[in-house]
């Protein structure tokens, strides 16, 4: 009777710090942390000073005491590793002392090295072979249960672009029937995304039942690919979040290498019944999938997140780009996080830094330990930092 009076009391503080599903209620803005180091307050408050109200943050790249931060080793997953939960703890105090939210998400599970740590390979373990999908609901309950009291936690963001179609030759410019069709031949395998997060969330909740959750459609949360599932989660407390960098062969870095890059609007991907002409009313309508399909689910569009979205700093067309899609979100009414801020390992997308600045520039002072002299009076930031204080 003592235990299980314990147990409720302990559950009762929980309850009372980690309560956040109203924070979602109104549309949020933020930004993307996807560091090599844990970020410290002073991190924290710079994003919050743009008008940042919560921070999607990744730790996989932190240095921890195994092969993987945190898990210790993505192979066999046996528990968390502490020290490394002892770092992540210090970040979220740092976070909630600058007043920011955040929404925790791992770039790889077990079983799904994150392929930067994978040799460049994509591991599709998790997919493809038993086991590793009980290795990871068993990680997120652990995780769960070491952070439910935590007040900087807004949601878990189960896993980063998950991409179970990957390794069996679907083509990631697929049509809509082609998706809904390659879903039903997978239903009940490894492969149904669904279903697998479905199955961490009931994990999650076997020790925290309030802490909203963020899940993400296939294909590297394309926001087709969740618009090609067939139904939303059980789980009412559930956030749902797609990414957006389409057209993917104009704002990424390949494109700032070719002789004349492709420009925004104007590019164009997919051929025959799939092929786009990516402009503005192109990107309403990418965007907009993902906002249609809540909205036949009977879900508010605060119940939909673009979780990252972004373009190369020095492409010419970044500030066009990302005004288009901000609007075409908050036309919809949903919460965004651009890609990224100040990220210290990658300089492509840190929109503080001005055009001009070669990428050279930024790795030969961070490798001299004076990225605090890199000029941070971009214009693409003063953008953002406009439309988040809107």
């Amino acid at each position: 009777m003592a235990l299980w009076a314990g147990w409720m009391l302990m559950l009762a503080g929980a309850v009372q710090a980690a309560d956040l599903d109203a924070f979602w209620d109104t549309p949020r803005k933020g930004g993307n942390s996807f560091n090599g180091a844990p970020p410290d307050e002073a991190y924290y408050r710079a994003l919050a000073d743009t008008g940042a109200t919560w921070v999607r943050l990744a730790f996989d790249k932190w240095p921890g005491a195994r092969r993987d931060f945190l898990m210790g080793d993505a192979d066999d997953y046996t528990g968390l590793a502490e020290q490394d939960l002892a770092v992540l703890r210090r970040s979220l105090d740092a976070a909630h002392a600058a007043g920011l939210k955040v929404v925790l998400v791992p770039l790889g599970l077990p079983g799904a090295r994150w392929t930067q740590h994978n040799g460049g390979r994509y591991d599709d373990r998790l997919w493809s072979q038993p086991g590793h999908a009980e290795q990871a609901a068993r990680f997120w309950r652990d995780l769960a249960a070491a952070l439910r009291d935590h007040p900087a936690i807004a949601a878990y963001n189960l896993i980063n672009e998950p991409a179970p179609e990957k390794a069996t030759g679907f083509d990631e410019y697929a049509s809509m029937p082609a998706r809904r069709a390659w879903q039903q031949a997978h239903a009940g395998t490894l492969r149904d995304l669904h279903a697998f997060q479905s199955r961490l969330i009931a994990a999650i909740r076997e020790v925290d039942p309030l802490t909203p959750v963020m899940v993400e459609g296939g294909f590297h949360a394309n926001p087709r690919s969740l618009a090609a599932w067939p139904a939303r989660l059980d789980d009412a407390r559930v956030l749902y979040a797609f990414h957006m960098y389409e057209p993917y062969d104009a704002t990424s870095a390949p494109n700032l290498r070719r002789e004349h890059p492709r420009r925004y609007p104007g590019a164009t991907t997919g051929d025959g019944a799939t092929r786009t002409a990516w402009d503005r009313q192109a990107v309403a309508a990418h965007v907009g999938t993902a906002f249609d399909w809540a909205q036949a689910q009977g879900l508010p569009p605060t119940r939909v997140v673009a979780g990252e979205f972004g373009c190369m700093r020095r492409w010419a067309d970044c500030a066009v780009y990302l005004g288009d899609v901000i609007d075409a979100i908050e036309a919809r009414g949903g919460h965004w996080a651009f890609y990224a801020f100040r990220e210290d390992v990658w300089d492509g997308m840190d929109y503080e830094l001005p055009p001009e600045l070669a990428p050279g520039r930024f790795y030969v002072l961070s490798e001299q330990g004076r990225a605090d002299a890199l000029p941070r009076d971009g214009a693409l930031m003063d953008l953002l930092r406009a439309r988040m204080r809107e």
